[in-house]
């Protein structure tokens, strides 16, 4: 990935934890719940530019982390991000590919998977390692994904593309993610974790800022653009240029967006 993708890719990060800031508060006040004790050590697996990290070190204001992720770029915006915020004494950063060797780490009290566990070749080996990092009656919260958002509504201009450009994105993950979309509750369960909690996440467009939602789709929709060029034909090009290129139908410009993500929660314990 070139410098110019990983900062795209950093930015759209960015925009979906905003986007995603009730939600992953909701999950904060589950982990809180279910806590058998103090939280004073998280472990983020797949951090990326850290808003597992962070988030939780927010909602649990006496607890250090270990922020993991193969990509030093995305660890460095972490630990900038961190300074910014007055966090960086509290955070450690670790590069390490998930499906190599997780680093020998002293038990945490919450571990914390997003949308990490289906890009890894062997997701249950992955796991087995993970609960291994985790004390006994502490937690790993998990957050995955079947599909990447979609933001034009069918039937308005644009929405027919968007749709025909994740179908060309779908048949690519049954080749190179075929986790994503699982059901992670019985490779918990195989890893030795009890599971507590599962539900969808919804984001409600209702909450968030003016302008954030035409924000968010822009900068996934131009992340699909550059994956799929010189794949789609003209007239599906064409679409997507005009959710882009300035003009009415321009996704920064729009007021009827939506945010409709396929995405889930399991929160599992590692028993006593």
């Amino acid at each position: 990935m070139s410098s110019h993708d990983h900062a795209a890719f950093a930015d759209l990060l960015d925009l979906e934890t905003r986007a995603m800031q009730p939600t992953l508060h909701g999950i904060h006040l589950d982990l809180q719940r279910l806590s058998d004790g103090p939280v004073r050590s998280v472990l983020d697996l797949g951090a990326g530019t850290g808003a597992g990290t962070l988030g939780l070190l927010d909602h649990f204001p006496h607890a250090v982390a270990v922020a993991v992720d193969a990509s030093g770029e995305l660890l460095d915006r972490l630990r900038d991000r961190a300074t910014e915020r007055g966090l960086a004494g509290r955070v450690t950063t670790v590069v390490a590919d998930l499906d190599g060797t997780v680093p020998a780490l002293e038990p945490v009290d919450v571990a914390w998977a997003s949308a990490s566990l289906h890009h890894l070749a062997a997701p249950d080996r992955a796991l087995r390692t993970i609960a291994s990092t985790i004390r006994p009656g502490g937690l790993l919260a998990v957050v995955e994904m079947a599909g990447f958002p979609r933001f034009v509504p069918d039937g308005t201009p644009g929405g027919s593309a968007e749709e025909r450009a994740h179908a060309v994105l779908r048949a690519d993950r049954e080749v190179d993610m075929p986790a994503m979309g699982a059901d992670w509750g019985p490779a918990l369960e195989q890893a030795g974790l009890a599971v507590e909690v599962h539900r969808p996440l919804v984001v409600d467009v209702a909450e968030l800022p003016p302008g954030l939602v035409g924000e968010y789709a822009f900068a996934g929709l131009s992340g699909i653009r550059r994956v799929l060029a010189g794949r789609l034909g003209s007239d599906r090009t064409e679409g997507l240029d005009r959710l882009l290129d300035g003009g009415p139908d321009d996704v920064r410009q729009r007021r009827d967006l939506h945010v409709e993500v396929d995405r889930q929660l399991w929160i599992a314990r590692r028993p006593h």
